[in-house]
C-alpha cells in the first residue's frame, strides 16, 4: 500500500509529462477501438452478404456446372438431398438458374433468373429481408418477380411494372412470358444488383419447360459445426455431386477478408509500438531524474524488487487512467457508428470483389474487439516499462547518490 501511495504521488510530480503520456495512450486506444470497429463492421457486413444473402455456407451443384453453367446440368433428386440435410439439422434450399433477356417499357437488359421456393429459401438466406421497395415473392401471385437494385434502375421498373422475360426452354423452344414486378431489392452484391430476377420455382419450370431437378442447393450449416466438417457431411449426403464451401466458390474474396483482418493486427502493432516508444522515453526520463532518490531509497534498505515494483506501479496507474479515458471517449462515438453509421454517399453500391458496399457503413463493436485493443496496449506498455524499471532496480546506492 505504501508503494502504491508513493507511485500515485510520483505520477503527478511531473504533471505535464504524465498528462502527455496518458493522453497519447488514451488517444491510441480511442483510435484503435473505433478503427477496429469500423473494419470489423465492414468485414462483418461483407461476410453476412456472402453467407446470408448470396452464397450460403456451402453449395451443391451437378458435376461440372460451376465450370460451365448449363440449364441442362441439374441435380437429379434435389428433394431427397434437401430432406437428408434437414434431418441432420442443416438448412437447405434448391434453386433454379437460367440466363435470359428482360424488358420493361423501352429498356432491356440481360438477366439471371432465379427460381426459388420461398419457404425453403428463407431457411438458408435472408434475401427476403432486403426488399427495399414493394414486397417479396408470394405463392398467391405466381407471376410476381423481384428485381435486383441496379437492374430495376436500368429498366426503369418498380413495384407494379410489367417485365417481359425472353429465354430458351430446355426443349429448344423460344420461351417468353409476362411477369409483374412485386419488389426491388436493396444492395446485396454486384451480380444480384445488376441482373437478378427472383421468381417462384413453378413459374420458372413452366417458362423453361424444366420438369425436375435443380441447378444448385444452398446449404446453411449449424453454428456449432465447423465449415470443413460441414463440407464433409454434405459431401457424404450428396454423392456424385459437386460440393463446395463459400471459400472455394469465392476464393479471392475469402483471401481478401483474411488479409484485411491481418492488416488490422499490423496497424494495431504499428500504432501501439509508437506509443510504446513514447512510454519508454517517459519512464527513462523519470528514472534518470530520480537516480539519486533511488540511491537513497536503496541505502535505507529498500530492495531492488520494491524499486522495480514502484516504477511498474507508476506506469500501471497511468495506463489504467488512460484506458478509462480512452474508453469513455470511445463510448459515444462507437454507439453512433454502430447505430447511425457513416453515409458513404456515392460509394454506396460500389462493388468490392463482387460484393456491393452498403449505403450506410456501420461499425461493429464487441467485448472481444475492445478487450483485444486493451490487452495489446497493456502488453506494449509493460514491455516498454520493464527495461527502465530493471535499470532503476540495479542501481548501486553509492553510484546513484554521486550521480549528477
Amino acid at each position: 500500500m505504501m508503494l502504491l501511495r508513493m507511485a500515485w504521488r510520483n505520477v503527478w510530480r511531473n504533471t505535464r509529462r504524465s498528462v502527455v503520456t496518458m493522453a497519447s495512450m488514451a488517444f491510441a486506444l480511442w483510435v484503435m477501438v473505433l478503427y477496429s470497429g469500423l473494419v470489423q463492421g465492414y468485414l462483418g457486413a461483407m461476410e453476412d452478404d456472402i453467407l446470408e444473402m448470396e452464397v450460403g455456407d456451402l453449395q451443391i451443384h451437378a458435376e461440372g456446372y460451376l465450370a460451365h453453367p448449363n440449364v441442362y446440368d441439374v441435380i437429379d433428386d434435389p428433394d431427397a438431398i434437401v430432406s437428408a440435410l434437414h434431418a441432420q439439422g442443416y438448412g437447405a434450399a434448391p434453386r433454379l438458374l437460367a440466363g435470359g433477356l428482360g424488358a420493361s417499357g423501352e429498356a432491356s437488359a440481360g438477366i439471371m433468373l432465379r427460381g426459388i421456393v420461398p419457404e425453403l429459401d428463407a431457411t438458408v438466406l435472408k434475401v427476403a429481408d432486403r426488399v427495399d421497395q414493394g414486397t417479396w415473392l408470394d405463392a398467391s401471385d405466381p407471376k410476381g418477380v423481384v428485381l435486383g437494385r441496379r437492374l430495376a434502375r436500368s429498366l426503369g421498373a418498380g413495384p407494379g411494372s410489367e417485365l417481359v422475360v425472353l429465354t430458351q426452354g430446355t426443349d429448344g423452344s423460344m420461351a417468353n412470358d409476362l411477369f409483374t414486378v412485386r419488389g426491388v431489392l436493396d444492395t446485396i452484391s454486384d451480380g444480384t444488383d445488376r441482373a437478378a430476377v427472383f421468381l417462384l420455382a413453378p413459374a420458372f419450370r413452366d417458362l423453361l419447360v424444366l420438369d425436375s431437378g435443380a441447378h444448385e442447393i444452398i446449404v446453411h450449416r449449424p453454428r456449432d459445426v465447423a465449415l470443413p466438417d460441414a463440407e464433409a457431411t454434405v459431401t457424404a449426403l450428396a454423392p456424385g455431386d459437386d460440393v463446395k464451401s463459400w471459400r472455394e466458390i469465392m476464393p479471392t474474396l475469402a483471401s481478401m477478408l483474411d488479409a484485411t483482418a491481418s492488416l488490422m493486427v499490423i496497424i494495431f502493432l504499428i500504432v501501439y509500438l509508437a506509443i510504446g516508444i513514447l512510454v519508454l522515453n517517459a519512464v527513462l526520463m523519470a528514472v534518470f531524474e530520480r537516480v539519486r532518490e533511488f540511491g537513497v531509497m536503496k541505502a535505507i534498505g529498500v530492495g531492488p524488487l520494491s524499486v522495480f515494483t514502484l516504477i511498474v506501479l507508476e506506469t500501471t496507474i497511468q495506463t489504467v487512467l488512460a484506458i478509462a479515458v480512452g474508453l469513455l471517449l470511445a463510448l459515444p462515438v462507437g454507439w453512433y457508428l454502430a447505430t447511425v453509421g457513416i453515409d458513404v454517399g456515392v460509394l454506396g453500391g460500389t462493388s468490392v470483389m463482387g460484393v456491393s458496399m452498403h449505403d450506410i457503413w456501420l461499425g461493429q463493436f464487441t467485448p472481444q474487439l475492445v478487450g483485444t485493443a486493451i490487452v495489446v496496449l497493456v502488453v506494449i506498455v509493460c514491455g516498454a516499462t520493464i527495461w527502465p524499471a530493471f535499470k532503476a532496480a540495479r542501481l548501486r546506492p553509492v553510484d546513484a547518490m554521486r550521480y549528477r
